[in-house]
C-alpha cells in the first residue's frame, strides 16, 4: 500500500439520491418484474442443474448487483481517480466480449466475470473506505459478506489455473 493519504467524505443526501437516480430507477413495477424474473430463473437453475448448479446460480444472480456497484463507484466523488480507472477496467472486462470463460457456456460462462469483479474489489478495499462500498451496494445482504462467500466458493470450486488467469487479468487492469 502506498503512502498516499486517501480522502473520504460523506456524500450529501441530495447527491446520493441523484447518484441512485442516474444509475438505477427504483420503479416498483420494474423492480417487481426483475425480482419475478430472477425468482423464475433461480427456480429453473435449481430444477435443471441440481444443488451445486443452484448454488452457482445464486452467486451469478449477484453479477448485475456487482455491475451496478462498480458503475456507481466509477462516478462516486469519494473514490480517487486511480481507483476509478481500475474500476473502469473491471467494467470494460464485463462489457467486452473477450473473456477467460466464454459467456455462451451456460452458468459457468459468467463465473469469471463475477470472480474478477470480487477479486478486483478486494484489491481496492484496503485503500478505500468500506463505507463507500456499502453506500453504493444495492444487492442483497452485506457486500463484504457476499464478497467473502464468492471468494471462498471460487477458491473451492474453480480450477487453480483459472483463478491464476483471472488474477493475471486483474493485474493487467
Amino acid at each position: 500500500m502506498n503512502d498516499e493519504v486517501l480522502e473520504s467524505r460523506e456524500i450529501p443526501v441530495e447527491e446520493q439520491d441523484n447518484l441512485n437516480d442516474r444509475i438505477i430507477e427504483e420503479d416498483p413495477v420494474k423492480l417487481k418484474f426483475y425480482e419475478d424474473l430472477r425468482h423464475k430463473a433461480k427456480g429453473w437453475t435449481n430444477e435443471k442443474t441440481g444443488k451445486l448448479g443452484g448454488k452457482l446460480g445464486e452467486y451469478l444472480f449477484m453479477l448485475p448487483d456487482f455491475f451496478i456497484l462498480v458503475s456507481r463507484l466509477a462516478v462516486d466523488k469519494r473514490v480517487s481517480s486511480k481507483h476509478k480507472l481500475f474500476v473502469s477496467g473491471i467494467i470494460a472486462y464485463l462489457i467486452l466480449p473477450l473473456d477467460i470463460i466464454p459467456d455462451f457456456i451456460p452458468l459457468i460462462g459468467y463465473m469469471d466475470d463475477l470472480v474478477l469483479v470480487v477479486l478486483g474489489l478486494n484489491l481496492i478495499l484496503n485503500e478505500i473506505d468500506e463505507k463507500v462500498l456499502r453506500d453504493n451496494w444495492s444487492g442483497e445482504g452485506d457486500i463484504l459478506h457476499q464478497m467473502q462467500k464468492i471468494t471462498a466458493a471460487a477458491e473451492k470450486f474453480l480450477d487453480k489455473n483459472l483463478l491464476t488467469r483471472i488474477k493475471k487479468w486483474i493485474k493487467k487492469i
